[in-house]
């Protein structure tokens, strides 16, 4: 069953569009250290845990008969320079600027270049959806991925080394892992505030143990030159794109940056970015490399081959490698947490924008913007985090999963932004092909490299993304054809105001709040009012809640309050892509415009539709299936727009689709 309005019912606005590159306007402008310090924490931890994996992977692509020094070199080249033209040049300084009113992530994207084009289009709607299907395959990857890494480096402990075996590997992952999704419901807001420290301590860290290993080979500095990346990858073949897939896995993770911009504002994060963590990550490369290096000189002077070797927990001393382990895992635990909060506000904004049913969001903190707990999300993300865990029992399984759907979503990205440069900032199309031609181009390679790895693992994010997208498109396809079926059978309401006006029904006191989707038909709650009660209110106004394609709405922009004459209102309550609906605060400043309402007088009508089949129906069995599911799944709308429970009538009614 649903109820008016459908929410898949998102209507854009031209309004306020971007008209050129902006900076973000996260919250607390005086506070630039600490919203810096609290980047480090949500917005680079992805990031900044794959050092545990990606060079250790990358140099393994490699037969260990043909590794040679100049391959380390060629490895650590493609990285670092991974490293400056993914996330410095395309993130930090391009994608950064093109905020939504200082919200960044594909979904403000799409909204932005929707309003640019003034319209909705099926072209940005599909890369909207499956950027964001492929950002949940993200979240299902990157607790299981950097968790399970921190776990294996127990093996390097000493003393530990003959027990720790895979199964208690995944043992102890698990344990972890059940324990941070168990602990979202409660909210994050005060252990929160820690992780920005925490991740500053991590980073330093980082940047510490390379500096300490650089000695052990001076020569792996040489690697600042591109011209030994190009090199490998043209004399390696094959062999050269798979490292490219592994070597992507640095920087999985730079699509929190723009992400996670309304909350810290574009300037801190690229303070921390520059300040911090990008030398942080670079060093430490360098101290893996040069490990590595002195490793291969001694197995080639033994005249024996170089085995896999994990890089990273190697690089501190034995007495200390204990401490590495658990800061390792700490550290994983606040980048997994990033990503599930990173997914939960995903979620609100798909919501909003009409690509998700209704979903019950609990926030978790009254200070703390952001914190919020979407329930069916977490178990969702738990089950699958826990699938990929047994199902590929080590993180060098599930790196080949990894870098399909943070490529995929780059590519999305690159297409949502050439629609920006050239619709809200104006740009000629020469220009805009010079700087996105080179960048979209970087992307598909990245993403054509990774997709050599669909047989061995990167089948997961495209399936995850695949059922993903197809369960967006059933809503809002239903959503759109139950829509124009309402209209087509409802009474027009310009008709409806001229039956009443030609025989007046009885009045009862107080007002009545009618929620509908449809601007120009009678509410079918109304209609099967009069048809009760045979009585209208005093007052009666018609409700529609519709979402912009702005992150959040002035309060002037917010009511739109039309005075239809015989006690009828029509009013429109508008809302950003990022705010949470709450019509009886809405009503409540419809005071200024001369409409006042007593709620304990007032009564909200909503119409309850049971959806049946129709063999005249445009949508195919399956999806007419799973359609009726969304709906008689989606939360009760009493709660969702803080209506008052006890001033609520619900009427039912049936239709086919």
């Amino acid at each position: 069953m649903t109820s008016e309005p459908p929410l898949a019912a998102s209507d854009s606005s031209a309004a306020n569009s971007t008209t050129g590159p902006s900076g973000a306007h996260g919250p607390g402008a005086g506070r630039f250290w600490p919203l810096a310090v609290g980047s480090v924490g949500v917005v680079f931890g992805d990031i900044g845990t794959s050092p545990l994996y990606a060079f250790r992977d990358a140099l393994a692509e490699i037969p260990a008969e043909r590794l040679a020094q100049a391959d380390i070199l060629g490895v650590l080249s493609l990285a670092l320079w991974a490293l400056i033209l993914v996330v410095t040049v395309k993130y930090v300084l391009f994608l950064m600027r093109a905020d939504n009113n200082g919200e960044g992530g594909v979904l403000s994207l799409m909204a932005l270049a929707q309003r640019g084009l003034k319209t909705q289009t099926i072209g940005v709607f599909a890369l909207g959806a499956i950027g964001a299907a492929l950002f949940y395959g993200d979240g299902v990857i990157t607790p299981a991925i950097s968790v399970l890494s921190a776990v294996e480096g127990m093996k390097s402990v000493h003393g530990f080394s003959h027990w720790f075996k895979t199964e208690e590997v995944i043992v102890v992952t698990l344990l972890i892992l059940t324990a941070l999704f168990a602990f979202q419901s409660h909210g994050t807001a005060k252990v929160g505030r820690l992780f920005g420290p925490i991740m500053v301590i991590w980073f330093l860290s980082l940047g510490a143990m390379g500096v300490l290993h650089i000695k052990d080979a001076p020569g792996v500095l040489m690697a600042v030159s591109p011209h030994h990346a190009l090199g490998f990858l043209v004399h390696h073949g094959l062999v050269g794109f798979l490292v490219l897939g592994a070597v992507f896995l640095t920087v999985t993770g730079a699509e929190a940056l723009t992400a996670d911009m309304g909350h810290f504002g574009r300037v801190p994060i690229q303070a921390a970015w520059f300040a911090l963590v990008f030398p942080c990550l670079a060093l430490n490369y360098f101290g893996q490399a040069a490990i590595a290096s002195k490793a291969l000189a001694e197995a080639q002077a033994a005249r024996l081959l170089l085995g896999k070797q994990d890089w990273f927990f190697l690089m501190a001393p034995p007495e200390w490698r204990i401490g590495w382990v658990v800061l390792a895992a700490v550290a994983t635990v606040v980048a997994s947490q990033a990503v599930i909060t990173g997914a939960f506000s995903l979620t609100q904004q798909a919501i909003q924008l009409g690509l998700l049913p209704r979903l019950n969001i609990k926030i978790t903190s009254a200070t703390e913007a952001g914190q919020i707990y979407v329930a069916p999300i977490n178990w969702l993300l738990y089950v699958g985090v826990v699938l990929l865990v047994l199902s590929f029992r080590s993180s060098e399984g599930l790196a080949h999963a990894y870098g399909i759907s943070v490529t995929g979503t780059m590519v999305v990205t690159t297409c949502l932004a050439f629609i920006v440069v050239r619709r809200c900032w104006g740009w000629k199309l020469p220009l805009a092909l010079a700087l996105l031609a080179p960048l979209l181009a970087l992307d598909v390679t990245f993403f054509g490299a990774n997709l050599l790895k669909v047989l061995t693992g990167g089948w997961v994010p495209l399936m995850l993304a695949g059922g993903l997208i197809a369960l967006m498109a059933t809503w809002v396809r239903g959503t759109r054809l139950l829509r124009a079926k309402l209209v087509k059978e409802g009474l027009p309401l310009a008709d409806f105001l001229k039956i009443i006006a030609q025989r007046p029904p009885g009045r009862v006191p107080g007002a009545a709040i009618y929620l509908t989707s449809e601007p120009d038909t009678t509410p079918a709650a109304l209609m099967h009012s009069m048809k009760h009660y045979k009585v209208l209110h005093e007052k009666n106004v018609m409700l529609r809640v519709v979402n912009e394609s702005r992150p959040y709405l002035d309060d002037a922009d917010r009511l739109e309050i039309t005075d239809l004459g015989a006690g009828f209102w029509y009013v429109i309550v508008r809302y950003g892509y990022m705010e949470r609906p709450n019509i009886p605060k809405a009503l409540t400043a419809c005071r200024k415009h001369g409409l006042k309402f007593d709620i304990m007088a007032t009564t909200f009508f909503l119409s309850r539709r049971a959806i049946v089949a129709s063999s005249a129906s445009n949508l195919s069995a399956w999806r007419r299936q799973l359609y009726v599911f969304l709906n008689k799944n989606s939360a009760d709308p009493t709660s969702f727009f803080h209506l008052p429970p006890g001033r609520v009538v619900e009427l039912g009614t049936q239709v086919s689709l």
